[in-house]
């Protein structure tokens, strides 16, 4: 019996540690993980109360806002940005043997033949800048123009390089650089969001998660507005609802979003809390600002706009300058047809044609208004194209060893073209910009630090540029 007893009590001395070990263990474990979260949502508390209030850049910015026009599907350097004469001269030729050691295409044989350019380049505007000739209206603003001849990414097709060029990394659920402005600035627009995405023409490759805020609070997302009927879908009242029972209804609502906020202090309820009264303002904001009748012909004729009420690029670009006038800080245009594997030459021709007016005349209206100086202005999309060609005659593979884009306005040194690729478009020859280095320069502007400005997420503090980034002084004024 004795043995018995003393054989069971060590049984529970045992069970009792294994107990203790597995079960408080995980305990302890769920402990750290909650103080962690706690942590880390105490670190964003001040913002609780209003995510959007405006707040103060890390030193003083030379540009308030931003609009990204975001060319899709990749435009052709060498039909557009880079002329290149070599490239003409040897068209039909092989490409050197060298050239293509190491190198990675995303559908063609690399040893194809070199394909020269479609169209002639001249010379515009007082600093000389070459462009193509289907850009007459882009020819008209060269002198505030920064062009960028020497980008590069890792990235070799749509979705990843799209994400890549919008958030800094290929993976899914980073924040898009438009969510880090408004994380940082937060936004000087009480009745409009402080990120509204524009699109026209196909829906992008990578889709939300160009413009998501990933894994930023919510608040911080693009807001993508519709082409027709509301701009945000259930805008309008229900039949029977008036506004003063809706704010009636808000009004209760918040009251027991606020006690729950007050409770767990979960930024996410003041998330749901802010879109509630967004919404109720986009009321009556959403259908002034739509409303293009209140602009000029003239106006309206500059940019392109044929049907104010239809859905165009030309549209979207003249909804970009009223949406900027009315303190929005990033606005984010997404035109995805630029994607030439064949048809070259009529793809990329009709596309400057859609394009071209409306992205310049932006420009001369963001000046004519005192806007440019502190507006930042992109143009551009996420590689360029071979300079071999694809499909037999009149196409061009994904290319992300160097490829064009453009800024306008805000601290950005214009009539100034950076950098030079070599003679057939195909390396980088001098003073190369990685999308980090981009995204450094473009903060910069905004008058933020590319390494403060983080955000803590699961143990670690992330940012737009990763552990990556240095500022491009040769894009400054």
């Amino acid at each position: 019996m004795n043995i018995t007893h003393e054989l069971r009590e060590a049984r529970a001395r045992y069970l009792s540690r294994r107990w203790f070990l597995r079960d408080c263990g995980i305990g302890l474990a769920g402990i750290a993980a909650h103080s962690l979260s706690a942590s880390e949502a105490a670190a964003q508390a001040p913002r609780a109360a209003n995510p959007l209030a405006p707040r103060q850049p890390h030193f003083a910015a030379k540009a308030k806002r931003v609009i990204y026009i975001f060319q899709a599907g990749a435009p052709s350097h060498l039909e557009l940005f880079d002329h290149k004469p070599e490239l003409t001269a040897r068209d039909g030729q092989l490409p050197p043997a060298e050239l293509l050691q190491g190198y990675r295409a995303a559908f063609i044989n690399p040893n194809s033949a070199l394909l020269g350019p479609k169209f002639k380049f001249a010379r515009h505007g007082e600093c000389g800048m070459e462009l193509s000739e289907v850009l007459p209206h882009t020819a008209g603003v060269a002198d505030n123009l920064c062009l960028i001849r020497t980008m590069q990414t890792e990235a070799v097709n749509h979705a990843p390089a799209q994400i890549m060029m919008n958030s800094g990394s290929q993976q899914f659920g980073r924040p898009s650089f438009g969510s880090w402005s408004l994380y940082g600035l937060g936004s000087e627009s009480a009745d409009l969001p402080g990120f509204v995405v524009l699109t026209s023409a196909r829906g992008t490759s990578g889709g939300a998660s160009n413009y998501g805020c990933g894994f930023l609070p919510t608040p911080y997302g693009g807001t993508p507005f519709r082409s027709a009927g509301d701009p945000v879908l259930y805008l309008s009242n229900p039949a029977g609802v008036d506004m003063e029972s809706q704010r009636e209804s808000l009004d209760a609502l918040n009251q027991l979003n606020e006690q729950s906020l007050q409770a767990v202090a979960d930024p996410e309820i003041a998330a749901r809390i802010q879109s509630y009264e967004m919404a109720y303002r986009l009321q009556s904001s959403a259908p002034e600002l739509m409303d293009l009748g209140q602009e000029t012909p003239e106006t309206l004729a500059s940019y392109g706009v044929k049907a104010p009420n239809e859905s165009s690029f030309a549209r979207n670009c003249l909804l970009a300058r009223r949406l900027v006038e009315r303190g929005v800080r990033f606005v984010q245009l997404f035109h995805e047809v630029w994607d030439q594997h064949s048809n070259l030459t009529e793809g990329v021709k009709k596309n400057a044609l859609d394009t071209d007016q409306a992205s310049a005349a932006l420009i001369a209206d963001l000046r004519q208004r005192g806007l440019l100086q502190d507006t930042l202005v992109i143009w551009g999309g996420e590689f360029g194209r071979t300079p071999m060609v694809q499909g037999g005659k009149d196409g061009r593979d994904h290319h992300n060893r160097c490829f064009s884009l453009w800024l306008a306005g805000g601290g950005i040194k214009g009539g100034h073209t950076h950098g030079e690729t070599d003679d057939l478009g195909f390396n980088v020859a001098a003073d190369p910009v990685h999308v980090h280095d981009l995204h450094a320069t473009l903060l910069h502007l905004l008058g933020l630090d590319h390494t403060r400005l983080t955000y803590r997420f699961q143990g670690r503090d992330y940012r737009l540029t990763d552990v990556h980034g240095q500022i491009v002084q040769g894009l400054l004024a």
